[in-house]
């Protein structure tokens, strides 16, 4: 009953490709049938079985971690993982080789664009790159953006700008800071570089994702200072120091 009923949650795939993106960042390409014709929504996650668990703790489907999709065609996913602990996501994304073979959850989410906001704003650290750099891609060039982002050095610094476009949109205004050692948890430099934006008077749709302090601080600001209703918000919180299973 147990493989039956694993065989119904869970798509094979094997690695692909693994490519080194930074210093802490892995690009998994992952293929397989099982793939083809999935939907997917840029922003969307996958839920990838990274290894076994304890008899007591997920026993129908072992450890899953939780992996924003990078890109999706056909037969063909790709992820970009961030590497920042000993955790059993990191570990896997560290011994991934050409040939391994997965399995993971089809595509899940509501962490998308919204095509009838009147404009974007986007604040969040290494990890948040990776839900934004397909929702951006998602966007026409009319739309206004804004985006912030803090990233611990410039090596860890992933190109959103889709690469089938010439340059930047003129109604896009990107900019990354950088942390140089510092914390990515509770980042008020993060918050200062939100707080410094001249945004339109009406609120627009915001996303913010990465680590979760940061994120109710920017929240925080957002609906305190600048009166923005919070169904305005959007949030996904990818980790946080000290709790299990965001890694």
């Amino acid at each position: 009953m147990k493989s039956r009923l694993m065989d119904r949650l869970l798509l094979p795939a094997r690695v692909h490709a693994v490519e080194q993106w930074g210093p802490r960042l892995r690009r998994v390409t992952l293929t397989g049938p099982a793939l083809a014709g999935l939907t997917w929504q840029p922003g969307q996650h996958v839920r990838l079985q990274v290894a076994a668990a304890p008899a007591a703790v997920d026993w129908l489907v072992g450890t899953l971690r939780t992996y924003s999709v990078w890109d999706y065609r056909d037969q063909s996913m790709e992820l970009i993982v961030f590497d920042h602990g000993e955790g059993p996501g990191a570990q896997w994304a560290r011994t991934a080789r050409p040939g391994d073979e997965v399995m993971l959850l089809k595509p899940q989410g509501t962490f998308v664009p919204d095509a009838t906001a009147a404009y974007h704003l986007f604040a969040g650290e290494e990890t948040a790159q990776v839900s934004y750099g397909p929702m951006l891609r998602a966007l026409p060039d009319s739309a206004t953006v804004f985006a912030r982002l803090e990233v611990d050095s410039a090596g860890e610094r992933v190109d959103l700008v889709p690469d089938d476009r010439p340059g930047t949109p003129p109604t896009w205004d990107l900019a990354w800071s950088h942390r140089d050692g510092g914390s990515a948890a509770s980042s008020q430099s993060l918050v200062e570089a939100v707080r410094a934006l001249t945004l339109p008077d009406e609120p627009g749709v915001a996303y913010l994702a990465g680590e979760a302090r940061t994120i109710q601080l920017v929240r925080r600001h957002l609906v305190e200072e600048r009166g923005w209703p919070r169904r305005s918000i959007r949030t996904k919180p990818f980790w946080t120091p000290g709790r299990k299973g965001l890694d």
